[in-house]
């Protein structure tokens, strides 16, 4: 977090940002490239004796936390409420009743101050934390954005409309490792479980299939490697000790190296010499250490956010917002959260 006037853009806008798409409450305050404060409220103890995300306790959450959080985001910053310019909060896509929370506080706040506000699209924030200092990294790059929900790589030649080059065509990869950690007996949640066991595994000691491989294009299939991992559970039993390491790192290979190839062949084929990564999954060793090897031996510069900037919060919204074009006061009262982003993608 940058000190209060250091390095700031002078012709940008103060904003507040607010990020509640699923079941973290997040608000920030950024100002160009700067961010001056970034307040994320897990709820992952919340929702750990169910193994998921509580739609409806996610939302009931977001209603007791998010004016909290927001005060702590301005306080954080040393700025108070009268100095934000604009406001800015995730409008799609996620649980429709968490977003709601956001979008009905955002307006709130905007409204009461006459301020503009910038509706935004989640994965466009997800692309632009790089974007963000320290990084500041500024297009042409391929960017993948990996988590519990969304599986997608863009090509981004201008930030306000990054282009769709693949997608995943069933489960996203965050959901598939989410759900191979339950499979696996591992505790909640299951990402970081899964990545911990597989470093004292053999990736190679497993074939699983790779979904899509020598298809062509980059699109990404994430239900066949689930199914094969509980039919190779269920010829085995529950295994425990390196065989169960085994299987943790024979699994997560096979999620994790369709992500760095077809990432570094996009960044190949459109001749861009920078690959981003981004969303939950990009904090997965295994997938960091993939995707710097391949970027290496082919001259790629690599972009990976810290782990702050790549699990949802609100500092990526607030980026996005500067390339989103802000409804005046007072023509946003009207308008309401969105649970998918259009098809085809993002719409800044």
């Amino acid at each position: 977090m940058a000190e209060r006037g250091a390095g700031l853009m002078s012709s940008a806008p103060l904003i507040l940002a607010v990020e509640t798409s699923c079941d973290e409450t997040a608000a920030a305050v950024v100002q160009g490239r700067v961010v001056l404060s970034n307040v994320i409220a897990s709820q992952a103890e919340m929702h750990a004796p169910y193994g998921g995300v509580v739609p409806e306790v996610a939302a009931r959450h977001h209603i007791g936390t998010v004016n909290g959080v927001v005060d702590a985001a301005l306080t954080d910053a040393g700025v108070s409420l009268g100095d934000i310019e604009r406001v800015a909060v995730t409008q799609r896509p996620g649980l429709i009743g968490a977003l709601l929370v956001g979008v009905a506080t955002a307006k709130a706040l905007a409204y009461a101050r006459r301020l503009p506000l910038a509706m935004v699209d989640h994965l466009h924030g997800h692309i632009l934390a790089t974007w963000l200092e320290p990084l500041a990294l500024d297009p042409p790059f391929v960017s993948l954005i990996a988590s519990g929900g969304h599986t997608r790589l863009d090509l981004v030649n201008d930030p306000t409309s990054p282009q769709l080059l693949g997608q995943t065509l069933d489960d996203a990869a965050g959901e598939a490792i989410d759900k191979g950690a339950r499979t696996l007996g591992l505790e909640y949640p299951g990402g970081p479980a899964l990545d911990r066991l597989a470093r004292g595994g053999d990736a190679t000691a497993f074939e699983f299939p790779i979904g899509l491989q020598g298809r062509g294009g980059y699109d990404f299939s994430f239900a066949g490697v689930k199914t094969a991992l509980l039919y190779k559970l269920r010829e085995l039993g529950q295994p425990a000790g390196p065989v169960r390491a085994d299987l943790a790192a024979s699994y997560q290979e096979a999620i994790m190296r369709p992500l760095a190839d077809r990432l570094i062949g996009a960044a190949l084929e459109h001749h861009v010499s920078a690959v981003t990564i981004g969303g939950g999954v990009a904090a997965n060793s295994r997938l960091r250490v993939l995707v710097h090897e391949a970027a290496s031996c082919n001259g790629l510069r690599v972009a990976m956010p810290d782990f702050s900037l790549c699990t949802d919060n609100a500092a990526m919204i607030g980026a996005a917002a500067q390339f989103t074009a802000p409804i005046p006061y007072p023509e946003y009262i009207g308008m309401d959260a969105i649970a998918t982003t259009p098809p085809g993608g993002i719409a800044a």
